[in-house]
C-alpha cells in the first residue's frame, strides 16, 4: 500500500523513532510501514491517521 509517511513526518521534523513513540511502535515498524513493506492493522492506521490529525485517505493510498 502506497503511503505519504515519510512526507508527513517529515513536515513534522520528526525521526522515525519520534514517530514510533508517538504510535507505540519500534522504529523499525515505521521503517516497514513508509517503504511498503508492511502493510498497518486497522487500529494501527487509525493511531497514524491521530497523530497526523489527518483522515486515513490523505495518508494511505490506493495503489
Amino acid at each position: 500500500m502506497n503511503n505519504r509517511l515519510r512526507v508527513l513526518r517529515a513536515e513534522h521534523q520528526w525521526s522515525q523513532q519520534d514517530l514510533a513513540e508517538r504510535l507505540g511502535v519500534s522504529r523499525q515498524s515505521v521503517n516497514a510501514i513508509e517503504t511498503g513493506k508492511y502493510d498497518p492493522s486497522l487500529p494501527l492506521a487509525f493511531r497514524i491517521a491521530d497523530v497526523f490529525a489527518l483522515p486515513i485517505e490523505a495518508i494511505f493510498l490506493r495503489e
